[in-house]
């Protein structure tokens, strides 16, 4: 394969993420078309809120996971 292995792997990740999202979505509603959309649109939200979030980890001068276990210090405090 031209990419290698991350792609496969990547590839391999995403159908899974999609036969989990749609038999989850089946599981709750019954429904095949509902449960198509939720597992096609699922990843997409996700994508957005995943470039979000990295956005703010790269803006804070304190990382999020020492301000949560309050291992930051206040200036001028």
């Amino acid at each position: 394969m031209p990419f290698g292995r991350d792609f496969t792997k990547t590839l391999t990740f995403l159908a899974l993420h999609l036969l989990v999202g749609f038999t989850v979505a089946y599981v709750f509603t019954g429904s095949v078309a509902i449960a198509s959309g939720i597992a096609l649109v699922e990843p997409l939200v996700n994508a957005v809120v995943f470039f979000f979030h990295e956005k703010a980890w790269r803006r804070s001068e304190v990382p999020l996971l020492d301000i949560m276990l309050h291992r930051h210090t206040r200036t001028g405090v």
